[in-house]
């Protein structure tokens, strides 16, 4: 495609950075606060857990074992809805809607009280995200969510509660992707295209990481930060992280 002005490639660029941009100013006390939890967090030897569905998966998984990323965030997993990884990849989105799953993992899994769980949701509709937050914050665990408000505006809960992702969270970031996703329209295309909300999600929770390691190291601390595993000196880098951080670290197990 050319990348002349005034292509679908560049309406969809500048579609992405307004967003970013709303997101950079609407969010910005929001951002500070979820930074301090965190912080918070890692400080008092809490564990940092991150979890989405489907394609909200893939911001989770950016924030592990992340070159410039804090160590000691890890990936809690729903087995089957981390991704479309699975065959029919509608799967993922069909068990987002069962009940239990959720509390199973909470019930099995490692994250405890005095932990931090970031949970990812763009509707933040469906039954899986709000047990999630809401069955953690039961557990004694902060819940940071990160979601699309409008949502709630414009659709309904899937969940029998009628509850919605933002309805069980100490604190919510507002990634302000419009409903649907996508950006873009255009003659002779029959649905709307150019989904933002994985490029602006991910922006959004690096800022976080960023603030966070800002605050520790304000404090006195020295951020689990992880270096590029190809630089010189990376490997050996991380090792010491890790092992300085082995209980707060569990992908490395």
């Amino acid at each position: 495609m050319s990348d002349r002005p005034g292509t679908l490639a560049d309406r969809y660029f500048d579609a992405a950075i307004g967003l970013i941009g709303r997101v950079r100013e609407q969010e910005r006390d929001r951002v500070t606060e979820a930074a301090a939890l965190i912080a918070d967090t890692v400080s008092a030897g809490g564990r940092i857990f991150v979890y989405g569905a489907g394609h909200s998966a893939l911001p989770a998984q950016d924030l592990v074992y992340r070159a410039g990323g804090l160590a000691v965030v890890n990936l809690l997993t729903v087995p089957g809805t981390t991704g479309v990884d699975i065959v029919p990849a509608t799967l993922s989105s069909a068990l987002e809607h069962v009940a239990g799953l959720a509390t199973a993992v909470l019930d099995t899994g490692p994250a405890r009280a005095g932990d931090l769980l970031v949970v990812i949701s763009l509707s933040g509709r469906n039954v899986l995200p709000v047990e999630m937050a809401s069955g953690a914050r039961e557990r004694g665990i902060t819940v940071l969510g990160v979601t699309s408000v409008a949502y709630a505006d414009l659709t309904t809960s899937r969940h029998p509660s009628g509850t919605f992702l933002k309805d069980h969270c100490d604190l919510v970031l507002d990634s302000a992707i419009p409903y649907g996703d996508t950006t873009l329209t255009g003659d002779g295309i029959g649905a709307p295209f150019a989904p933002a909300s994985t490029v602006v999600t991910c922006a959004l929770l690096q800022a976080v990481v960023a603030e966070t390691a800002g605050r520790l190291a304000a404090a006195g601390r020295e951020p689990p930060l992880l270096r590029s595993g190809n630089v010189d000196g990376g490997l050996q880098w991380n090792e010491q992280v890790v092992a300085d951080h082995a209980d707060q670290v569990l992908w490395s197990r």
